[in-house]
């Protein structure tokens, strides 16, 4: 490790790094995009492959699990490859790996291609926020932190519309092809141009494998759990249940490994800072709040509206819009005012945007969606650009690699759990209120049978079996009902989450502005 750059000794911000920074951030903003981008088109690629319904969920999840592993173990790759040779790795292996997708003539294929894709998708990720809290000065993080806080948040909830115009507009190929491109021009581009820091390519003989073992059967258990349990009965099912074993495991394993070692496969000597470890409480919320509702907001649409996925992409669009709008106005309010406050008011709006969602009915279309939608991308570059620098502005330059990874993981799994809890909630509450509603429409109420009335009525005189057809109408109302009434229930427990750790801003401590920039 090179030796500290005191402040006046400190490169200056040359063209050549910010660009090379830009370059960086458009790599994170592929890797990021990829892992919702096909989630409005996976009909499309059932259909292309052949694959069964149970399969096809494969190819979101297996990314995601991949992806998981290698983001903390990131933090050590960068320690020993360099950040540059890490990301241009890491870059062009996704887009090979892209390449590969797009050419999957099976379904095992496409799971095999998209599970590398998102291993070294995650590669570049953590890279990102390291370099934007070493390389430049703390004056400088009202620009950058709302920068790389708007590819994080923007990119998962734009993912739905990008993939849904081209799967359209092309085919389901172009959800993967359109990385190719530009990942040869991003690969090309951080080898000329990053110099931030040199290898330490003498950490690979003290490599822990051991760990990296623990942890990928830790994260990669955890990910599988969560993305499979909410549809299998939890542990009822073999696999979730060998899994979770495997899960239990491989974390006691990765902790022992982690406070034995010297050089573990990932460092949790960061959360021993205040700001650190509150500031991972809130990405892991945020990462709740972020994957929760782009996940609700499309399967609303299509599931009770009826809506296709490009459709549903222009309807969700919205919060990426006000996202983008919001986040130079984020950067600064960064610099004039108390970075908790924001967090304060960004929580609040949060949880306020859910609140206007428990009004929902069968009905909502987007004018109804808007503004709680706008709402939901104002209040998330509220919230991101100062749980950024909250976590990330007060750690030592030593700690930064490790540290991203760790802060980046949080969000990831905080989307994970987030998920799993939705649908838990979403497939229970249904059933309660699909019996509830059930429980009413006996013979002797006088509203149920006279809609049954009009509905047989109007089955006849559409040449129908009017009997038959009006009740079976009438069954289809009082599960779309007990859908809609579900989802009103998830948005309550999220306005209750965001509400209640509103105040935990105050826990936090704001890093003095007058802080030396990190070394490189």
């Amino acid at each position: 490790m090179n030796a500290p750059v005191q402040q006046s000794d400190a490169p200056e911000l040359t063209p050549r790094r910010i660009a090379a920074f830009f370059i960086m951030v458009f790599g994170m903003f592929m890797a990021i995009l990829d892992i919702q981008i096909v989630s409005a088109s996976l009909p499309e690629i059932q259909a292309g492959l052949g694959a069964s319904s149970d399969e096809i969920s494969w190819v979101q999840t297996a990314y995601l699990i991949a992806e998981v592993i290698m983001i903390p173990l990131s933090g050590l790759l960068g320690r020993m490859m360099s950040t540059r040779y890490l990301f241009a790795a890491s870059a062009a292996g996704f887009t090979a790996a892209s390449f590969l997708c797009a050419t999957s003539t099976s379904i095992n294929e496409m799971i095999l291609w998209r599970a590398l894709q998102g291993f070294l998708g995650g590669g570049m990720i953590p890279s990102v926020f390291a370099a934007a809290f070493t390389i430049f000065p703390a004056s400088k993080r009202s620009v950058v932190s709302p920068m790389i806080g708007l590819v994080a948040t923007l990119a998962p909830t734009v993912g739905p519309t990008v993939g849904g115009y081209l799967s359209h507009a092309f085919s389901w190929h172009w959800l993967f092809l359109v990385n190719v491109p530009a990942g040869i021009g991003v690969t090309l581009g951080v080898l000329a141009l990053v110099d931030f820091d040199k290898p330490e390519w003498s950490l690979f003989d003290k490599f822990d494998w051991i760990g990296l073992g623990a942890l990928a059967c830790f994260l990669g258990g955890m990910e599988y759990v969560l993305e499979e349990g909410p549809a299998n009965d939890w542990l009822q099912d073999d696999a979730v249940a060998i899994l979770f074993v495997l899960m239990c495991t491989g974390g006691i394993l990765t902790f022992w490994r982690a406070f034995t070692r010297a050089n573990p496969v990932v460092d949790f000597s960061a959360f021993r800072d205040t700001n650190f470890a509150v500031g991972s409480v809130f990405s892991f919320v945020m990462g709740i709040g972020l994957y929760g509702m782009t996940y609700l907001y499309p399967l609303y649409l299509s599931s009770v509206r009826g809506y296709d996925s490009l459709m549903t992409g222009e309807t969700v669009f919205v919060s990426g819009l006000a996202m983008f709008v919001t986040a130079p106005v984020a950067g600064m309010l960064s610099s004039r005012i108390d970075l908790r406050l924001m967090l304060l008011l960004g929580f609040l709006g949060f949880g306020t945007s859910s609140w206007m969602l428990t009004g929902l009915t069968p009905d909502w279309d987007f004018q109804e969606l808007l503004w709680p939608q706008i709402l939901r991308g104002v209040s998330l570059m509220i919230c991101m650009v100062p749980i950024n620098n909250l976590a990330l502005g007060t750690l030592p330059p030593q700690q930064m690699k490790s540290a991203s990874g760790l802060y980046n993981l949080m969000r990831n799994l905080g989307g994970a759990v987030g998920l799993a809890v939705i649908n838990t909630t979403l497939t229970d509450t249904q059933a309660l209120h699909r019996a509830r509603l059930s429980e009413g429409l006996s013979w002797s109420n006088p509203e149920a049978l006279a809609q049954l009335k009009t509905m047989t009525a109007n089955m006849a005189a559409a040449g129908l079996d009017a009997d038959k057809a009006a009740l079976a109408q009438l069954s289809s109302r009082v599960a779309r009902q007990a859908t809609v009434m579900s989802f009103i229930d998830v948005f309550l427990l999220l306005t209750a989450l965001f509400a209640g750790l509103a105040v935990m801003a105050l826990a936090m401590k704001p890093p003095k502005a007058d802080a030396k920039p990190p070394a490189h």
